[in-house]
């Protein structure tokens, strides 16, 4: 987008439709669980995913791990979430056709 100097508009857009595909398949808790359980969880889960065994099972199905941090994902999850109308009402119409 860079390259051909999209406008902000389109580069909206493009950040709310691609969105799903950064986020995976995220874990998710209730919003009122505490910050030193949420850091806990996010923790947790980060170093799972270096576990030789997790990976040596992984690799042998042939499946690939790319764990991305909780606050990556929160990131973005804020930037698709928090769009103008503009944005809004001009992916409206790109899902209706």
């Amino acid at each position: 987008m860079d390259e051909f100097k999209t406008p902000d508009l389109g580069r909206r857009v493009a950040t709310v439709m691609l969105g799903s595909g950064e986020l995976g398949r995220p874990i998710v808790a209730s919003p009122a669980l505490s910050a030193d359980r949420v850091k806990l969880l996010r923790e947790a889960f980060m170093k799972s995913m270096s576990d030789p065994a997790l990976l040596e099972e992984a690799k042998q199905k042939r499946l690939e791990i790319t764990p991305v941090g909780g606050e990556e994902l929160a990131k973005i999850a804020r930037d698709v979430i928090e769009q103008p109308p503009d944005v809004v009402e001009r992916i409206k119409k790109i899902l209706a056709q």
